[in-house]
C-alpha cells in the first residue's frame, strides 16, 4: 500500500537518487512510497515555480500553466497505467506510475525553467544572444532525451514491464494518446469559452 505521507524533503532525496543513479531498481525502492496526491503536489510545486521562473502571464498565466502541467502529467500516467496494464501486461498501479514519474518529471521542470530564464537573460547580450538561445534550444532537447530515458525506466519499474519493447510500446502509445486527450479538451475548451 501507498504511503500518502511522504514529505517534500524525503522526495528531493528520492529524486536525487533516481536522477543520480538511473536503474529500475532504483526506482522500484520508491514506487511505493507514496501516492497520486504526492505526485499532485510535488509535480504541482515544480508546476508553480517553473511559472513564476517564466516571469510572465501573471498571476493567471502562473495558474492556468500550473494546472495546465499537472493535467498533463496526468493524462499521461493515466495512460501509462491504463496501456501498461491492458496491452503490455503490466502490474503496477496507478499511485506508483504517478509517484515514480512525479519524481523525475518534478526536478527536470524545474532545470528546464532555470535554463529558459538563463537563456532569456543572457539572450539579450548583444552579439551572443542568438548563440545563448541555440545552446539554450539544444539543451531542452537534451532535457526531453533524458526525460524519455527516465520515463523508459520508470515504466518498467512502476508497470513491472521488462520486456523492452512492451516498455517503449508502453511509452509511445502513452504519448500519442495524451496528445489526443489534450488537443480534444483544448478544442473543448475552445468551443466553450
Amino acid at each position: 500500500m501507498s504511503n500518502p505521507q511522504v514529505s517534500i524533503p524525503e522526495m528531493i532525496n528520492q529524486s536525487r537518487d533516481i536522477i543520480t543513479n538511473p536503474s529500475v531498481e532504483t526506482f522500484e525502492r520508491y514506487e511505493r512510497h507514496g501516492n497520486t496526491t504526492s505526485a499532485a503536489i510535488y509535480v504541482g510545486i515544480a508546476a508553480i515555480i517553473s511559472g513564476i521562473l517564466g516571469l510572465s502571464g501573471g498571476i493567471g498565466g502562473l495558474l492556468s500553466s500550473a494546472l495546465g502541467a499537472l493535467i498533463g502529467f496526468f493524462i499521461f500516467t493515466g495512460m501509462v497505467f491504463y496501456i501498461g496494464r491492458n496491452i503490455a501486461e503490466g502490474t503496477g498501479t496507478w499511485d506508483e506510475v504517478a509517484y515514480t514519474f512525479a519524481l523525475f518529471v518534478a526536478p527536470l521542470t524545474l532545470v528546464a525553467a532555470l535554463l529558459k530564464l538563463v537563456v532569456w537573460i543572457l539572450g539579450a547580450i548583444p552579439l551572443l544572444g542568438g548563440l545563448f538561445i541555440l545552446l539554450g534550444a539544444l539543451v531542452t532537447l537534451l532535457i526531453l532525451l533524458v526525460q524519455a530515458y527516465f520515463a523508459y525506466i520508470a515504466v518498467q519499474s512502476s508497470m513491472n514491464i521488462h520486456d523492452q519493447s512492451k516498455a517503449i510500446i508502453t511509452l509511445g502509445l502513452a504519448v500519442v494518446g495524451t496528445f489526443i486527450v489534450q488537443f480534444v479538451i483544448a478544442v473543448i475548451f475552445g468551443i466553450i469559452f
